[in-house]
């Protein structure tokens, strides 16, 4: 089964979780010694992810963050036993490239020789700044680790999705309401003046649906049943699978749910103030991805700086601890230097590329390079009202729900989308050599019929689907 379904997740965001078939991991060089990739595994270093570039490896370390000297030898492990790159995914997981069957063995010795653990079993997610930010309602990481022991005390073990996923947030500076979760924990104020979790199933914190306003004890035991639940529907099942009638009558206390509020959260990427004494620094790398050598680079200025402690987070986001405000502003110069977006609106934040050709063997095009050209040439598209999706094939795996714009690569060129997603029907098809004088064109468009006040994605609705698919036959 090689060609388009050979890599059907090899991006830097998307539910990240690998879509093979299996068997095909054995068909594209990977040593038998390797365990087979079944379809919904997550690729790791018992069982590595063929792709276009070699073996891909995603990392979950299961301390809340990594020392400067840990990333460090990460990096090296990656440089010496990888082609280099590193990538952080929208959901602030770590993926390592290039390694072969045969340097396998080494990357895991240095990775445990480092003193990182990976995080194994079901996927339990915290924001990021849990437990240093005094803004935070509960302890959220403290409920992850104890709900993290309830599962593991579970025999028989629940034979669960690959990609089932639970968040637990409790709020603070930044959350995770824009992340998809099979099961959601989210830390609310009760009406007695104390704390209970908002209990939810599927989607954002936004469409989720809500079964329960729980406490800490309750709550647990509340996720371990929709767990087993969901293992007695069948290995493949998530949380949009579960009854929600049965569930809200097994959930008496259903009625005393929370009303539902998205809570403000700062961008990952820029100054995020703690306290009076103490902030974080949130740093994006380009496109989601950094070479090993800029990396090490920058972590011996940010060490000197006095940064103790890194932390992956969403969007791509990479949290620096322990930094004196003093010296942020000469942390922020050497970042820039080493290839890491340092502003929460920078252009290139708006544009979704997947690993692009090169890098999957079944992306049509660059990705890369053509996010490279869009900040060069489609500022006015870039303001932040929408995302553009830059989808290597029509698998769209680095972000499966519809964006505004959507570029899918083909064969003969490239589908342009608009309001959907990589599998949507397009506005209009281009040639393999028309892609940036599309992107001018649609850049021009906007620019030229954009009314005083209106943002490029209100200007794009209200000019429709014909007048966009107009422009890039132009174009």
């Amino acid at each position: 089964m090689k060609g388009s379904s050979m890599v059907a997740t090899d991006a830097q965001t998307v539910e990240e979780q690998a879509c093979f078939s299996k068997g095909e991991a054995a068909g594209d060089g990977v040593a038998s010694s390797l365990p087979s990739l079944v379809r919904g595994a997550c690729p790791s270093l018992s069982a590595p992810m063929q792709t276009g570039d070699g073996l891909l490896v995603r990392l979950r370390p299961s301390t809340p963050g990594l020392t400067v000297a840990q990333l460090r030898a990460l990096a090296e492990a990656t440089g010496r036993h990888g082609n280099g790159l590193i990538e952080i995914t929208a959901r602030g997981n770590l993926q390592l490239r290039g390694m072969t069957s045969e340097s396998m063995t080494g990357l895991a010795t240095d990775i445990d020789r480092a003193g990182i653990v990976p995080e194994s079993g079901v996927a339990i997610e915290v924001p990021p700044l849990s437990g240093v930010d005094p803004s935070e309602i509960a302890d959220a990481r403290l409920l992850a680790e104890r709900l993290r022991n309830a599962i593991d005390a579970l025999h028989p073990k629940p034979l669960l999705a690959a990609k089932l996923a639970i968040i637990v947030d409790a709020g603070g500076r930044l959350v995770l309401d824009e992340l998809t979760a099979d099961i959601r924990l989210k830390a609310t104020h009760s009406d007695d003046g104390g704390q209970s979790w908002a209990l939810s199933i599927a989607e954002t914190a936004a469409t989720a649906t809500p079964l329960a306003a729980l406490p800490s004890e309750q709550a647990i035991a509340a996720v371990v049943t929709l767990l087993k639940t969901l293992a007695t529907i069948g290995p493949r099942a998530r949380g949009r699978d579960l009854n929600v009638a049965a569930l809200r009558t097994q959930f008496a206390v259903f009625s005393s749910f929370p009303r539902r509020e998205i809570t403000p959260s700062v961008p990952p990427v820029g100054v995020i103030p703690l306290d009076n004494e103490q902030s974080a620094l949130g740093l994006r790398a380009a496109f989601g991805q950094i070479h090993a050598q800029d990396l090490i680079r920058f972590l011996d200025r940010a060490e000197m700086a006095g940064v103790h402690e890194l932390r992956t987070g969403p969007e791509h986001s990479l949290l620096l601890l322990g930094l004196p405000y003093h010296r942020i502003e000469s942390v922020l110069a050497a970042a820039a230097d080493c290839g890491f977006r340092t502003r929460a609106d920078d252009p290139a934040n708006y544009i979704i590329p997947c690993s692009g050709a090169g890098a999957c063997a079944s992306a049509h095009y660059a990705t890369k390079q053509a996010a490279a050209d869009l900040v060069e040439i489609g500022a006015e598209l870039l303001d932040g009202s929408l995302k553009v999706h830059l989808s290597g094939c029509i698998k769209g795996c680095a972000h499966p729900s519809p964006a505004m714009l959507t570029i899918v690569g083909a064969a003969t060129g490239y589908a342009i989308v608009v309001n959907g997603s990589s599998s949507s029907e397009p506005v209009a098809y281009i040639d393999k050599e028309g892609l940036k004088s599309a992107l001018a064109a649609l850049g021009e468009l906007v620019r030229n019929n954009k009314a005083a006040g209106e943002s490029a994605q209100q200007c794009l609705k209200r000019l429709g689907r014909d007048a966009i698919a107009t422009a890039l036959r132009q174009g």
